[in-house]
């Protein structure tokens, strides 16, 4: 089975049942607006990208018992110790204990809006042809990786079929390491609910995920 994270919960039960909220329902409680825009000026600092930022996140040991505001801020707090923009003992104390790290860029207030509407691209001129054409019949990889993964756990070593080519883009799983984008083809796969999950599966069910080159092999 391939590498897993907190975040992986397709297929697994034992979670409840899923109660939709209100149209437009974005908070509740007040610190939560507060977590997002730390998040969200933290990363605009450049000190990581997006990739490791989700990594964080979703590797988190205690994530299936934190709210998902919770979740953001305990990341967030990873990431800004790992980089030494913040200790364990400011952060128990509220209060600065040594001098602040330089940062590459800062967020502006005014500039929140423009920032947010322009977001960050992630496709990247192509280097070579494409592996694999829509209606192509793929396999996804099934060997464990070491590291976090966008890959689902519950679609490692199943087959479906491309139905779309979105071009070249930068591959999260090197990029939320550290070791630069390395672009690759990246494709819309389609799987059966069966393949995925059984005989038991509501039938006609389907189910769409972006998947890498390095994610597939010729079925």
């Amino acid at each position: 089975m391939s590498y897993t994270t907190h975040a992986d919960l397709g297929g697994r039960e034992g979670f409840g049942r899923v109660v939709p909220e209100p149209e437009g329902e974005l908070w509740h409680a007040a610190w939560e607006p507060k977590a997002l825009a730390l998040t969200l000026a933290m990363g605009a600092t450049g000190s990581w990208n997006i990739d490791a930022s989700r990594s964080a996140r979703e590797t988190l040991p205690d994530y299936a018992s934190l709210s998902y505001y919770q979740i953001w801020l305990a990341a967030l707090t990873k990431l800004m110790i790992e980089h030494g923009l913040v200790t364990e003992g400011e952060l128990a104390e509220a209060r600065a204990q040594t001098a602040t790290k330089p940062l590459a860029r800062v967020l502006r207030a005014a500039d929140v809006p423009a920032v947010l509407a322009r977001g960050s691209a992630t496709e990247r001129p192509a280097t070579a042809a494409a592996r694999f054409a829509v209606g192509d019949r793929v396999r996804t990889r099934a060997g464990r990786v070491g590291h976090h993964t966008r890959l689902p756990g519950y679609a490692a070593g199943r087959a479906g079929t491309v139905e779309r080519v979105h071009g070249t883009h930068v591959f999260a799983d090197t990029n939320a390491q550290g070791l630069g984008e390395q672009p690759q083809w990246l494709y819309a796969v389609r799987f059966e609910g069966r393949e995925l999950w059984g005989d038991e599966t509501q039938p006609g069910l389907s189910v769409s995920i972006d998947a890498w080159d390095d994610y597939l092999e010729p079925a």
